[in-house]
């Protein structure tokens, strides 16, 4: 078994569809961003230069909702980690295009770049370290350049999947995020492994032991009721750390699994207050 879940990956597989090349990836994310009239940019922090895809018109926003994308194409198979973590589905960026409000999207260390430019793109970075110091630090370093570029007072920040847990570890070491979403969010990965029997993440942080510093933001988790990649018990686990359960929620959609329906009903979702409603 390998150091990390690859259930994605064989989700995909099981479909008997050929995996599009990185090139190809890129270029459907390209291409969907740009239909929406949003532009892609590049980010240079320390370890990593980071892709980003925002509004073509976007000039400022007072409040500024930062989407930060999922695992990507972390194994090929059981055995096999994948030569590039670019998406198959940038999900996280199919959300951020249907925000009402000013948002930009964040893709994660590794994905779309060039890695001549990234020398230090590395298959443990999207494999057994992908939450690991250096990931957090880069994400945090560009969070905050898309912050000063767009003027922005606070944060909205935004996780599906594995990006659920960067954005959470993200939150804990700003002041200014006002507000933090997850969606089928890896937010324990203790408990994940243990659920899925697989070898504990020991090289990445684990967004459960930032509760101490997570306690007063405003928090809302989506689940899918049949997710079996990210179970509804991993919420659970991480929520159970809080005093303040209106404040921190787990709203679980029973029809919904990992990747369905999350993009059709997002306006809703986001802009509803159903977290008030279910704890």
């Amino acid at each position: 078994m390998p150091m990390y879940l690859f259930l994605l990956a064989v989700l995909f597989l099981s479909s008997c569809v050929a995996i599009p090349t990185q090139s190809e990836r890129a270029a459907h994310t390209k291409k969907l961003a740009s239909n929406h009239r949003w532009v892609a940019q590049e980010i240079k922090t320390d370890d990593f230069l980071l892709q980003t895809y925002v509004p073509e018109k976007l000039q400022s926003a007072k409040e500024l909702t930062v989407y930060i994308e999922g695992d990507g194409l972390a194994w090929i198979n059981t055995s096999t980690p994948s030569f590039n973590p670019t998406p198959i589905n940038a999900l996280a960026l199919s959300l951020a295009l249907r925000d009402d409000k000013p948002a930009v999207y964040l893709a994660r260390p590794c994905q779309y770049v060039n890695f001549e430019q990234s020398a230090n793109c590395n298959q443990k970075y999207w494999t057994s370290h992908r939450f690991a110091p250096e990931v957090i630090h880069a994400t945090n370093q560009a969070i905050e350049q898309l912050k000063l570029k767009f003027k922005a007072e606070k944060l909205i920040l935004v996780g599906y999947s594995g990006g659920a847990a960067v954005a959470t570890i993200v939150s804990a070491l700003r002041n200014d995020v006002s507000y933090l979403i997850t969606i089928a969010g890896n937010l324990d990965h203790q408990t994940w492994t243990q659920k899925h029997q697989i070898s504990p993440l020991t090289s990445s942080l684990n967004p459960v032991s930032f509760s101490d510093k997570l306690q007063s933001i405003q928090q809302t988790h989506y689940v899918g009721g049949k997710d079996r990649i990210v179970p509804e018990a991993v919420a659970r686990a991480y929520a159970a750390k809080f005093t303040n359960q209106v404040s921190n929620s787990v709203v679980v959609i029973p029809e919904f699994d990992h990747v369905c329906c999350w993009e059709k009903y997002w306006p809703t979702l986001k802009n509803s207050k159903i977290y008030h409603d279910e704890k």
